[in-house]
């Protein structure tokens, strides 16, 4: 098969090569996936890049990319026959693994290639797996949504949007961050603050009518603490899902139950 790997870390045109490689085959629990589609997120980059403290190669030659798209062609011992043939998306591929999508075919456990609806292409299903799974999550998690008002900061980026439309679906009032009109259209939020602008906090509280929000979607806790202790309720929910302006972010309290903390 066709397939891009690399065996050490570094800039992608420094360690990335292409070329021809044998095709893995279906274990026992396992579905063979030829990809149509390849899916890249900011974690398959700084895995190649070594950008993680600490970074070790796992493995002597690793295919990239946790993500993907394509159409079951085999399945391994314990996998239902039928499934061969099935248009699917996959999730994790890469993780603990030495080959993901980055290549003509991949081999994985069955849980992991999920059906993929015939009106969903391929780049769209590439793109569901860390961006899709993680936004769940964080709007999902820990129960419904229905009737809360949820802020989802960075509304306009991958993660956020989905946040967003998954959060709207579930019949919640949406509020997103964002950095521009043009990204505001983008997040499909209905009701958007421009943060480069505009004073979130002050924003939203008007927006609410001073009441706050019951739940953030938070994609940089550390620098965006401050503002979120401001707007959250008492009891409602900060998920995070990132922190990047402050890796280990020190949490604050917000002082709403009459701490003295």
């Amino acid at each position: 098969m066709k397939a891009v790997w690399y065996e050490r870390f570094g800039p992608a045109a420094e360690v990335l090569v292409a070329g021809e490689m044998d095709a893995p085959v279906a274990g026992p629990g396992e579905v063979l996936v030829r990809l149509h589609a390849s899916g890249v997120n900011p974690s398959d980059v700084k895995l190649r890049a070594g950008a993680r403290p600490g970074a070790v190669m796992a493995y002597p030659r690793v295919i990239p990319h946790s993500d993907g798209a394509g159409v079951s062609e085999a399945v391994g011992a314990g996998v239902d026959a039928a499934r061969i043939g099935e248009r699917v998306w996959v999730w994790n591929a890469g993780w603990q693994r030495a080959f993901g999508t980055a290549a003509e075919f991949v081999a994985l456990p069955a849980e992991q290639a999920v059906r993929l609806p015939d009106g969903v292409s391929f780049a769209e299903g590439a793109c569901f797996g860390i961006p899709a799974m993680t936004a769940w999550y964080a709007v999902m998690g820990d129960g419904p949504v229905a009737g809360q008002t949820v802020l989802v900061t960075g509304g306009a980026g991958t993660v956020g949007r989905y946040a967003v439309q998954m959060a709207r679906a579930a019949g919640a009032r949406v509020i997103a961050t964002v950095s521009s009109a043009e990204k505001g259209a983008h997040s499909t939020a209905e009701e958007w603050v421009n943060y480069r602008e505009t004073d979130v906090a002050d924003a939203v509280m008007e927006m609410t009518g001073g009441a706050g929000v019951d739940r953030i979607v938070e994609v940089d806790f550390g620098a965006n603490q401050a503002t979120s202790l401001a707007l959250v309720k008492p009891g409602g929910v900060i998920a995070s899902y990132a922190s990047a302006a402050e890796m280990v972010p020190r949490l604050e309290c917000s002082r709403t139950c009459g701490c003295t903390c």
